[in-house]
C-alpha cells in the first residue's frame, strides 16, 4: 500500500513483526539516478521525530542533489507508522530499522549505505552497525551522529528521576515529562528503560569498522556535550571526528547546522 506524506512523496508500508506484534512501518524511497553508484542515505529520527522533519527532508534533497537514493521512516508510535508509542522500545525500534535497510537495500538496487542518526537515532545507528555487521551484503559506508544519546535511558534518565517519576514508573508503568519540543508531554515507559539497559552501548569499546562524524551542540540542554565526548572515546577503534558547535542546541536545524551535517554526509556518500 501507498500513500503520500505531507511533503507530498510517496510513503510505501511493509509490515515489520508477526502475528499480534505486527506493525506497518511508513517508509519513504527516493530512488537514486540511473547508473549512480553513491552509497544511499538512510535517516534515523529521534524520540517522538518523524521523517517529515526539517533534518529528514533536508537530507533527502542532499541525495537528490548528489543522484543518489534516500531512505526515511517513521518507527512504530511515530509520525505515519502504526503501533503504540508507549509500546516502543530501543530493540523494537532497531528490528523496525533493521527491516527498512534491508529493504531499501534491495528497492534502490546498492547496499553501500550512510547511516545518519539523530538523538536516539545515533543510538540505534550504533546497534545497527553492530547487528549488520554479521550479515552478509550491506556496507556501512559511514556514521553521521547528530547529537548522539547512545543509552540515554540509562546514562541520562535514570540517574536524574525523581521520586515521583520511580513511583509512576513503579505503579503505572510510565511517567510524563513536559518537552518544550510541543504540548504533548514525553512518555518514559519502564519496558523502555528495562530494555535500554540490554542495549547498552558504552560499556565497551565500540567498533563500527566504518568512519564516524559526531555533531554536538555545547548548548544543548537535551545531551551534555560531554556525552559525545565519551561516545568518541569509546569508539577509539575508528576514524572519528568529532565537531563541537559552540552555540548549537539539540535540534541542530539551523542553516549554518544543517550545512554542517550535510557536508559530513556527502564526503561519506561519495567515500572520501
Amino acid at each position: 500500500m501507498t500513500a503520500t506524506n505531507g511533503n507530498g512523496n510517496a510513503v510505501e508500508f511493509i509490515t515489520v513483526g508477526n502475528d499480534g506484534d505486527a506493525r506497518q512501518i511508513a517508509v519513504c524511497l527516493e530512488h537514486p539516478a540511473t547508473g549512480n553508484a553513491l552509497a544511499h542515505l538512510v535517516w534515523l529520527g529521534g524520540y517522538r521525530s518523524d521523517m517529515t522533519g526539517t533534518k529528514a527532508v533536508e537530507l533527502a534533497g542532499l541525495a537528490a542533489r548528489l543522484g543518489t537514493g534516500c531512505v526515511r521512516f517513521d518507527y512504530s508510535g511515530h509520525g505515519a507508522s502504526g503501533g503504540a508509542f508507549v509500546d516502543g522500545t530501543i530493540s523494537r525500534w532497531l528490528e523496525e530499522s533493521l527491516a527498512v535497510i534491508d529493504h531499501a537495500a534491495t528497492a534502490l538496487g546498492t547496499r553501500r549505505v550512510v547511516l545518519v542518526g539523530s538523538s536516539m537515532g545515533g543510538w540505534i545507528a550504533l546497534r545497527a552497525v553492530a547487528e549488520l555487521a554479521g550479515r552478509q551484503g550491506i556496507e556501512i559506508a559511514g556514521l553521521v551522529l547528530i547529537a548522539p544519546a547512545p543509552d540515554f535511558t540509562s546514562e541520562l534518565i535514570e540517574p536524574n528521576l525523581t521520586d515521583a517519576e520511580r513511583t509512576a514508573l513503579a505503579e503505572r508503568g510510565q511517567f510524563e515529562e513536559p518537552t518544550p519540543y510541543g504540548p504533548d508531554p514525553n512518555i518514559y515507559t519502564l519496558k523502555l528503560i528495562e530494555d535500554g539497559r540490554k542495549n547498552r552501548v558504552l560499556a565497551g569499546v565500540i567498533e563500527t569498522g566504518c568512519p564516524v562524524h559526531i555533531l554536538q551542540g555545547m548548548a544543548d540542554p537535551d545531551v551534555p556535550y560531554a556525552h559525545a565526548v565519551r561516545l568518541m572515546e569509546h569508539l577509539s577503534g575508528d576514524d572519528v571526528v568529532l565537531t563541537m558547535i559552540r552555540d548549537g542546541d539539540h535540534r541542530l536545524s539551523r542553516p549554518q547546522d544543517i550545512a554542517k551535517i550535510l557536508e559530513a554526509t556527502e564526503i561519506f556518500a561519495r567515500g572520501q
